[in-house]
């Protein structure tokens, strides 16, 4: 059943992202992959806040909390994605957009999923 939860969790996550992304995107530009880095960070704020809430503040079960986070929000984030945007800036010789892309994906999400948790424990 867990498999199961996690996999239709994972399903709506991709959608989710994908909509995003499509959205977001050309609001940045072009050059800057834009899209994927707000839902990076987005995905990391939700994290934040949805594990913590979830664990400290309900009495869900664990099998919802898996499809949310694992499921949802595993399939919502795109590391791998982040990292194949980066090296394509590197290899097109945008080596200042690679670095920006990296500082500021990495040290936002971190900010982004420490600020999810603070919010749940308000």
């Amino acid at each position: 059943m867990e498999v199961l939860l996690v996999a239709l969790g994972g399903a709506a996550g991709a959608v989710f992202r994908y909509g995003i992304t499509k959205a977001v995107q050309p609001l940045g530009g072009g050059a800057f992959p834009f899209g994927i880095f707000v839902v990076n960070l987005s995905g990391a704020f939700l994290l934040g806040l949805v594990f913590t809430y979830l664990l400290e503040r309900t009495a869900v079960s664990d099998e919802l909390r898996l499809a949310l986070t694992v499921g949802v929000l595993g399939a919502y984030t795109t590391f791998s994605t982040f990292s194949l945007d980066t090296i394509h800036l590197a290899q097109n010789g945008n080596w200042g957009l690679a670095l920006l892309n990296i500082t500021a994906s990495v040290t936002g999400a971190l900010a982004a999923a420490y600020a999810g948790q603070q919010l749940a424990r308000i």
